[in-house]
């Protein structure tokens, strides 16, 4: 019979760092007498049942300094020998080299035990007639001396978790315990606000304007047991996002390493997203699939993140993908901030190193992450000065920060050409607009009043849009004028603001016109104030005329 004591120090040093499992070293002096079976738990949460395969049986006894000692190797079974032969030796071990101990001495020697040639072995056993035990996760299970590979079940991997390398276990002696690392993705979602050039939880936007929406996943580093990883973002936007140009806006980017920002692309105060890849970062949308349902959900699937990073070295640090898109508000949005318009993201991860990701089987998803928009309704009245009654037929140009103006329908026309008309209410309404300044200008007054010369402006301001989260984000809303305009009132909660722009009876009088950058509030106050300081100054000139007056008469 071989005695021979096989040692592993390297390799156990390896899976110390996995399960907390001590190394086995050649025996000082006698040790107690080994036994045939010893007791493994694998704890934690990642799966609730694993396969267990023997690769070498062995006699094994507790050394000293907790390790263990492992002396007459003999292969498990043939099919075992089978399966894993072939694999150490693709991986470099001499093809001369066949039994137990020299085997376990090869994966000894310079580390040759990693945790991608643990993945091959444990594939290669998967296919072969070798037979493995099936431990419950939590429960004690009594199994033959030897060396065991512990492989999480696919179909039990916790929805949210996900199966790393096989861990490799000496069972016997003392009992075992083995707890799988799990390694999962992230997903985030952020919105880009155009008056800021941010990646932000919330934005407000204009109706119909491009609205881009950025996902980020984090693949965390040390997934070195897997051939390929595919990772798919799922999306689900409200009823109140155009998905009519997610398609073909879609841009997808990726970068090495699980550390570091997601500024794949350069952003501009114009509310676009460039589409030039930043330093560091490769664009890989040509081998990404975007599909788009009826409904606005949509998938976007990568091509291998391996292959797209250059290579299993790079991989093992981790990675950054990063999917850019366009969609705008639309006509059903919701105004105000009572609801927003939400757009919400998970990801589909590979659930373990085995799992098929040819379809969407083999994939786990983490927990979903979400952004949301919202958008603003200016109702613009125009009065007169004279009661604060309201006035129909007079012709405004208002114009936005992107210089177009509001036509009758309530579009914006780009040429600046088109104008708007106050109804019999007095009332132009601007709805579903971004925050900013709106500059008015006066075309054309009602009848029997002066229009107002030059712009005057309107400035709606979003405050509390830059949140770690969407459910934080409780947005102020307020609203300024410059006179003859008037700022009213604004209801965050609705998106409702009103605003007055006050016209003076023609033939006023100039000094006494409302017409200059008076306060936004209280304007017939500050009206009368002037009307009385008018009647002072001519009481006070009649009164100097009395008194020049009567001097003249006792001369």
């Amino acid at each position: 019979m071989n005695k021979k004591v096989c040692s592993f120090p390297i390799l156990f040093a390896l899976l110390a760092l996995l399960i907390g499992t001590c190394a086995v070293v050649f025996p000082a002096s006698a040790q107690a007498a080994p036994t045939s079976t010893g007791s493994i738990t694998v704890s934690g949460t990642v799966a609730r049942s694993y396969d267990a395969y023997q690769i070498f049986s062995a006699n094994v006894v507790d050394g000293d300094s907790d390790a263990k000692i492992a002396t007459d190797l003999a292969w498990a079974s043939d099919a075992v020998r089978d399966a894993a032969l072939p694999v150490l030796h693709s991986a470099g071990m001499p093809n001369s080299q066949t039994t137990a101990q020299e085997a376990a001495e090869w994966l000894n020697t310079d580390s040759h035990l990693t945790s991608a040639l643990s993945a091959q072995l444990a594939r290669s056993l998967q296919s072969s007639g070798a037979e493995p035990v099936a431990l419950n996760a939590g429960t004690a299970a009594e199994l033959p001396c030897g060396y065991w590979l512990i492989v999480a079940d696919d179909d039990a991997i916790a929805q949210g978790e996900a199966g790393t390398a096989p861990i490799m276990a000496l069972v016997g002696g003392s009992a075992v315990t083995v707890k799988p690392k799990a390694a999962t993705p992230k997903v985030q979602k952020h919105v880009l606000e155009d008056s800021t050039a941010a990646w932000q939880k919330a934005a407000d936007a204009t109706v119909a304007d491009d609205l881009y929406w950025r996902l980020s996943a984090t693949v965390p580093a040390g997934l070195t047991a897997y051939d390929t990883y595919t990772v798919q973002f799922a999306d689900s936007m409200s009823a109140g996002l155009d998905p009519s140009k997610v398609a073909a806006s879609m841009r997808v980017y990726v970068a090495a390493g699980a550390d570091g920002g997601f500024d794949a692309v350069q952003t501009g105060k114009d509310g676009r997203a460039g589409t030039e890849p930043a330093k560091g970062w490769t664009d890989i949308t040509a081998q990404c699939a975007t599909k788009v349902a009826a409904d606005g959900t949509f998938t976007v699937r990568t091509g291998d993140l391996i292959a797209a990073l250059g290579g299993a070295d790079a991989f093992t640090a981790g990675a950054r993908v990063v999917a850019v898109y366009d969609a705008p508000l639309n006509g059903a949005c919701s105004h105000g901030i009572a609801k927003g318009n939400s757009n919400e993201v998970y990801l589909r991860y590979p659930r373990s190193p085995f799992a098929d990701q040819s379809g969407d089987a083999g994939f786990n998803h983490t927990p979903s992450d979400d952004a949301c928009a919202y958008t603003w309704d200016l109702a613009l009245t125009k009065r007169g000065s004279d009661g604060d009654k309201p006035l129909a037929g007079a012709v405004l140009s208002i114009a936005d920060d992107r210089d177009r103006t509001l036509a009758a329908d309530g579009t914006w026309d780009a040429e600046g050409k088109a104008t708007a008309t106050t109804g019999e209410d007095g009332r132009v309404t601007v709805s579903g607009v971004d925050s900013g300044k709106l500059e008015v200008r006066e075309l054309k007054a009602p009848r029997g009043y002066t229009a107002f010369e030059g712009t005057r402006s309107v400035t709606v301001k979003a405050e509390g849009l830059d949140v770690d989260q969407v459910a934080a984000a409780k947005p102020k809303l307020t609203i300024t004028a410059e006179s003859p305009l008037r700022a009213d009132s604004a209801d965050g909660s609705t998106g409702s603001l009103e605003a007055s722009l006050i016209n003076t009876p023609t033939g006023t009088p100039p000094s006494i016109t409302t017409g200059g950058f008076m306060p936004s509030t209280g304007d017939m106050a500050m009206y009368a104030a002037a009307a009385a300081a008018v009647a002072g100054a001519a009481l006070i000139v009649v009164a100097l005329l009395v008194k020049r007056g009567g001097g003249s008469h006792k001369e």
